[in-house]
């Protein structure tokens, strides 16, 4: 029995968030051979939700949308170098104002002066929130990298994951020595083991006060660099050594934005080893994010917890992986843009279920808000009734954008049954189409096939009720002029 909720009946939550996880790289998704025995037994106890999607496929942005609810360019957090407003109102807020314990262990990267906005305390590191991030200015134009995507070789001596020096890092990163990507221990993997102990520990101590509680853990796994403990990375390497699905003549027919972001990141001229040897150790890292969801699932089951708390395991977006020729997220190609997500809600006597229409991490947060009790301004729609088995009337809806670096202009996607619609904010506007059941590899555009006409008047017609692309260039530009200036005129603030 529970030593917690002594006639409380409200869940506990347990929300597991792991970093740059693609969903389709875990056997949970059909992959033949990433190891995945904890997403499995969640899926053998609750509901996996199969078309699940973030709404902004970049770390910061993606996680200010799930803290808030609201779509990318309604909370405004437009790149990895915004700080969330202070009078942003969070789950864990609302959730606090209820009575729960809202707690954070590891990752949530929120960036500025207050790392938390509404959790009680953070209970591990969370080394990306130490950081700060540079400003990409639209105005300025898209920049072209000079080499290679270092992040396919190994790690290097600044901040993972940035093409210019950081104004501020911890001094662990910036004394990085070279690593080669494989097998080895980085400072992230350190992390997440700590990160580990601590929600376990939290689990084993959270007392018997009458408050459910709201434990968010953030791994970093399995986010580049691609180091992993030998043990992980010796099941994938070199028997499961595997090159991206690149059919012939696909980079050089890429749409726009693609062939962006290829540029501007250096997302070519690495040698066939060197992606083979990335991809493997990727997929060690999802084995040992795995293995770290059991031991949570573990540690309810052996404090009498898990017939009263809600599991939730999902991902902030994505990780291409060097599929269409690119790498990391930045992006509305299903490898970046669609994420893990598993509910395991034991009230709802629901085992084993699969879900397929279109959901997004916004209708998370909703539901979250909804399991508790509790209401707030939030642009999700709660998933209580298809926990429960009743679907009948679900929207079939996820909306995503992307208004950060590898892109000068706003991008959004709109996905609704089998279809999905990209557009750019350009002069004309442009315009991506894809069917996901005919052409999963989302290998050719539809968009000027004229027996797709009606599909994309609609999908148009929705975008443009959820999407403004002229106000939001407007306000990107606007932002990044004030957080430029700031951060030349008073240095030592480090907000972003």
């Amino acid at each position: 029995m529970s030593r917690l909720n002594n006639g409380d009946k409200r869940p506990n939550f347990l929300i597991i968030m792991s970093d740059e996880h693609g969903a389709q790289y875990s056997r949970t998704y059909g992959h033949p051979f990433i190891e995945t025995p904890n997403m499995d037994r969640l899926a053998q106890n609750g509901t996996t939700f199969d078309s699940a999607y973030c709404n902004a496929p970049l770390c910061v942005p993606s996680r200010i949308s799930f803290m808030t609810g609201q779509f990318n360019s309604r909370c405004e957090g437009w790149d990895n170098a915004v700080p969330m407003r202070a009078d942003a109102v969070t789950w864990p807020h609302l959730l606090r104002s209820a009575g729960y314990d809202a707690v954070l262990a590891g990752k949530m990267h929120l960036v500025g002066l207050d790392n938390l906005h509404g959790f009680r305390a953070q209970l591990s590191r969370d080394i990306h929130s130490e950081m700060s991030h540079p400003i990409y200015p639209w105005e300025k134009g898209l920049p072209a990298a000079s080499s290679p995507w270092a992040g396919v070789v190994g790690t290097g001596t600044g901040v993972p994951g940035h093409e210019g020096p950081a104004l501020r890092a911890p001094e662990e990163l910036k004394q990085r020595r070279p690593m080669p990507t494989g097998p080895g221990r980085t400072i992230e993997i350190d992390i997440d083991d700590a990160t580990e102990h601590a929600a376990v520990d939290y689990l084993r101590n959270v007392g018997s006060t009458g408050e459910p509680f709201a434990l968010c853990v953030g791994f970093i796994a399995p986010h580049f660099p691609f180091v992993v403990p030998d043990e992980y990375f010796n099941r994938y390497f070199p028997k499961h050594a595997d090159l991206p699905n690149i059919p012939p003549g696909h980079l050089e027919s890429l749409p726009a934005a693609a062939q962006r972001l290829r540029t501007a990141f250096g997302f070519s001229g690495h040698t066939e080893n060197q992606v083979a040897r990335a991809r493997a150790a990727y997929y060690g890292l999802v084995t040992y994010l795995d293995d770290k969801i059991g031991t949570l699932l573990n540690v309810l089951d052996e404090m009498g917890l898990s017939e009263n708390t809600v599991v939730i395991h999902a991902s902030d977006h994505g990780e291409l992986l060097g599929e269409h020729g690119l790498w990391r997220k930045m992006s509305f190609y299903e490898q970046a843009a669609r994420v893990p997500l598993q509910i395991r809600w034991p009230a709802a006597g629901r085992l084993g279920q699969r879900f397929a229409k279109n959901v997004s991490l916004v209708d998370v947060t909703a539901t979250i808000l909804d399991l508790a009790g509790v209401t707030g301004d939030v642009d999700g729609a709660s998933l209580r009734e298809i926990l429960a088995g009743d679907a009948a009337e679900w929207k079939d809806e996820a909306f995503s954008e992307h208004n950060a670096h590898g892109t000068n202009h706003p991008r959004a996607m709109i996905k609704k049954g089998k279809w999905k619609l990209c557009a750019t904010h350009a002069d004309p506007l442009e315009i991506e189409l894809y069917d996901l059941e005919s052409d999963p590899g989302e290998f050719t555009t539809l968009a000027s096939d004229r027996a797709n006409e009606d599909v994309l008047s609609a999908l148009l017609g929705r975008l443009h009720e959820l999407w403004n692309g002229e106000r939001i260039e407007e306000k990107v530009i606007a932002s990044q002029r004030c957080r430029m200036l700031i951060q030349s005129a008073v240095p030592e603030l480090q907000l972003f």
